[in-house]
């Protein structure tokens, strides 16, 4: 067996509301990622796991076969219609990265737009990612954003369709967040600040020099992030600033390329208002202003000096239902939300004064996952949505907003799978304060219980983990193991409340729920051994219940994981910091500070029996950077007591937040994890 890295011990301390903070590894912070010392010890870590995986390759290389055996890797995704062409990306066997076409709507032959492939190749670039890409309204320009690093900073390139050639240079060092065209020759897009918070929205006109374009508005606030897109009817462009408990909207048109920006609805903290449209003769929106904390529908006159208070409810609120996300066609409105823990759709008609009854989508099975799919054409009667539950892929559908009805266009194909083998169902763990969590659990019909269990978790920013369908579960259970998912507070899934149950001062709710979840597996005669699983805020909740409780798993993956707190957000100088006080709070203030002193999983590190832990990172992460795992686990290796298991980082040296982007390389990920889990169940690390 390979011996582990040592890290050097650096001893400074750090000293806020009067306690003093040891820290000997906080050089690998303030070296920098370019540090050769720093690069040595990253490197000595993924020699150290090389050498742990090397009698597990085969195991390894099995997994992956079996997780490319469910692939198609010749496929295309269903198209989506924008003005006369159909936009949609393929992938081909054997090629990592998708390739961007498109073809005529009334019928014609592909048309390449863009092979990831073959640019990765000509550019000689690690990894390719394309955040996001938009057809000019005539469909002759093609505009996307490129990033070539995983840093999240990104190029805009401009693609003549009629030559094939870029219309222009790329722009460069732009946000990820925002692309949107205002007419058929300007582009709307976003930069960041010095800590990649996205604060400016600017205008450029094809052609002009970078240093030419319109700064359209700037957002000085630290705690406030700047975004922009177009309106459902393309006539204007909608500008947020917005914090976690505060948004703040301007609009200007869309056909003017001479527009600036006026003002719609001021910031005010604690009323929210996350999204907003044009509806024609009114603004259209979600709040949760005078009470509504699950969040209203409402309308808002388009008339001088109108403000919150004048606009008016568009369906009557209700407390039992959580209002998330709509999307506007000219003539009805599709709506988002969740009721008993699940995802939901209602139509409403436009009608000539407003709006009419909201009529729910819906569909025959008990526990599923429905969400909007991309809508381009504002005049359609079609709405493209997803849909998907815990043993059945994600179906394209189209929804007939008149009547109700859906039309299949895609079921994903997932070769070698017979969904009639597994079966999924919903139980209930009891939290320490009496709370009932929910935790949805899927495995084969055949496996004898108690099985093996990963159980998964996220639990912050209000964002659920909603049973959905993923092909890269089979090979852990057809290996006879039960994947579950343990929906904490912290994320929405029962509504806002769960997400504010589970932030700042609620915080430790999100790590009891999941040792909760944990704990009722066992108890229930589901669970053997139990395998933790979590990433970036999931990665924070893997840190704190092994602090917790160590000796209930027998593995655990703490992937980018945010396990530094405190000194993350005592430094607003790194991206992200000063963006989320209201998820985390703020460690100036004493109170703050005392909450997250609580939880945070590098300064609670004690001595003790832990399990078997696999860490990882990507070098170029901008969310969570790589000294934050990297301390973590250099603290680690000397508090570990006897019988406690392997514990191996891995850093991707060319990748960021999301690892690598090739489709083969995530599958080797996977498949590499996966062949560490089943060692540590089964004895052999």
């Amino acid at each position: 067996m390979p011996t582990p890295p040592q890290a050097a011990r650096k001893p400074v301390t750090h000293s806020l509301h009067g306690e003093d903070r040891p820290d000997d590894y906080h050089w690998l912070k303030t070296q920098g990622r370019a540090d050769p010392e720093v690069l040595g010890y990253l490197e000595g870590e993924n020699a150290y796991l090389a050498g742990v995986m090397a009698p597990l390759r085969d195991t390894q290389a099995a997994i992956y076969a079996e997780l490319l055996s469910h692939v198609q890797e010749d496929d295309d995704q269903p198209p989506v219609r924008e003005g006369d062409w159909l936009y949609f990306t393929r992938t081909a066997a054997g090629q990592a990265h998708p390739i961007f076409l498109r073809r005529p709507a009334q019928g014609g032959e592909d048309e390449v737009l863009l092979d990831l492939n073959a640019l990765k190749a000509r550019e000689g670039h690690a990894n390719v990612w394309v955040y996001a890409a938009r057809p000019s309204p005539d469909g002759q320009l093609w505009a996307y954003l490129l990033d070539t690093t995983g840093q999240e900073v990104f190029e805009l390139r401009v693609l003549d369709t009629r030559t094939g050639e870029l219309a222009e240079p790329p722009l460069t060092g732009l946000s990820g967040w925002t692309l949107a065209w205002a007419g058929g020759d300007a582009l709307i897009y976003g930069t960041d600040d010095a800590t990649q918070r996205p604060f400016r929205i600017w205008r450029h006109r094809l052609g002009q020099p970078q240093a030419g374009d319109d700064l359209l508005f700037e957002e000085n606030d630290p705690t406030f992030r700047a975004g922009a897109g177009l309106a459902e009817n393309g006539e204007t462009v909608l500008i947020a600033s917005e914090a976690n408990m505060a948004q703040e909207w301007w609009v200007l048109d869309a056909r003017d390329t001479q527009a600036r920006p006026a003002p719609v609805l001021p910031r005010e903290r604690g009323t929210e208002v996350p999204l907003l449209t044009d509806g024609g003769d009114h603004w259209l929106l979600l709040t949760n202003a005078d009470g509504a904390s699950e969040f209203a529908l409402r309308r808002l006159p388009k008339r001088e000096g109108a403000t919150l208070a004048d606009a008016e409810p568009v369906l009557p609120y209700s407390p039992e239902r959580y209002l998330t996300g709509f999307h506007l066609f000219r003539s009805h409105l599709l709506l988002a939300g969740r009721e008993g823990g699940f995802t939901r759709l209602w139509v409403l008609p436009r009608t000539a004064g407003g709006y009419g009854e909201a009529r729910p989508v819906t569909f025959p099975e008990a526990s599923y996952t429905v969400r909007l799919g991309a809508n381009r054409e504002y005049d359609s009667g079609m709405a493209r949505i997803l849909y998907t539950s815990l043993t059945r892929p994600a179906e394209h559908l189209d929804l007939d907003l008149e009547t109700l009805e859906t039309r299949l266009v895609k079921a994903t194909p997932v070769p070698n799978y017979d969904p009639a083998q597994y079966v999924a169902e919903q139980v209930w763990a009891t939290a320490p304060d009496g709370e009932r969590v929910p935790v949805s659990l899927v495995r084969r019909r055949d496996t004898a219980l108690p099985a093996p269990t990963l159980l998964y978790g996220y639990g912050s920013y209000g964002a659920p983990m909603d049973p959905g369908f993923s092909m890269s579960r089979l090979p852990l259970l057809d290996r006879g193991w039960v994947w579950a998912i343990a929906h904490i507070r912290g994320g929405s899934e029962l509504g806002r409340r769960w997400y504010d149950a589970g932030r700042l001062s609620n915080k430790m709710n999100t790590f009891t729920d999941y040792v909760a979840a944990g704990e009722h597996l066992r108890a229930a005669g589901v669970a053997g051994d139990l395998v933790a699983m979590g990433r970036s805020a999931g990665g924070l909740l893997m840190g704190a219940v092994l602090n917790l409780r160590p000796e209930l798993f027998r593995a655990a993956f703490v992937g980018v994981p945010f396990v530094d707190v405190l000194s993350t957000m005592l430094d607003d100088s790194i991206p992200l910091t000063t963006g989320e006080y209201d998820e985390w709070g703020n460690p100036g203030e004493a109170a703050a500070y005392a909450d997250m002193r609580a939880y945070s999983p590098y300064d609670n590190l004690k001595a003790a029996t832990y399990p078997h832990l696999f860490v990882s990172t990507g070098l170029n992460d901008p969310r969570v950077a790589y000294w934050e795992p990297a301390k973590y686990v250099a603290r680690l290796r000397t508090l570990r007591q006897g019988g406690s298991g392997e514990l191996v980082l891995k850093t991707n040296m060319g990748a960021g937040h999301g690892g690598s982007s090739g489709r083969y390389d995530a599958l080797n990920e996977t498949a590499e994890e996966y062949a560490f889990a089943l060692a540590a169940v089964g004895g052999q690390l």
